[in-house]
């Protein structure tokens, strides 16, 4: 049985929705944000102390753009992940890693100095510094997306990275910088019903 450790609408959202996608069993452990703070014991389970924590028999994963793409192939095949021999798969690994290195990181710094750091601690400028960041490389990545998903001309994890990424910058007061085309991006993935079962899942 797969388990994955979560917290609502964080980072591990990605592999919550590619679990959903796929159709896969497993057993869901909801925690409070953030774990390493709040669960006593948890950086024995994931000495990182970060979500989401993925356990499938021996093998253990902690990052959120390649835990899609492992269910994918080592579940598949599957339409979800692209092969080597498609043309598409340059780009599809390209937006793998992109929703998460390029287009998420400047997010958790700005939530980090608008957010979460004490008041005392805060720096707006800092926070929106990395907010026009995640600005202009949305914009970046809208140039390079194909006319309707990341790559291969279908949905794919890579468009389960890019779409968490999006999805957390409309859920933190960011949506100033998601464009038109790149919110009608967000709501064709959010429309598929493994999102849906996926946001229900958490709630759960």
């Amino acid at each position: 049985m797969i388990t994955l450790y979560h917290c609502r609408d964080a980072r591990s959202f990605r592999a919550l929705w590619a679990l959903e996608e796929l159709g896969l069993p497993y057993a869901l452990k909801v925690l409070p944000f953030p774990p390493r703070a709040r669960v006593e014991g948890y950086r024995y389970i994931n000495p990182l102390g970060t979500i989401p924590l993925l356990i499938d028999g021996d093998a253990r994963m902690t990052e959120s753009s390649a835990i899609p793409h492992y269910l994918a192939t080592r579940y598949g095949p599957s339409p979800l992940a692209v092969g080597v021999e498609e043309p598409g798969y340059a780009a599809y690994l390209n937006f793998l890693l992109m929703g998460e290195a390029t287009l998420t990181f400047p997010q958790t710094i700005h939530l980090r100095y608008a957010v979460f750091a004490p008041p005392e601690a805060r720096r707006p400028e800092i926070a929106r510094d990395y907010a026009e960041w995640f600005g202009s490389r949305l914009r970046n990545a809208e140039e390079m997306l194909g006319p309707d998903y990341a790559a291969a001309d279908r949905f794919t994890m890579a468009d389960i990275s890019v779409g968490y990424a999006i999805k957390l910058a409309l859920s933190v007061g960011l949506e100033e910088f998601v464009s038109p085309t790149m919110r009608a991006y967000f709501d064709r993935l959010a429309a598929r019903e493994g999102y849906a079962r996926a946001m229900a899942a958490q709630l759960a």
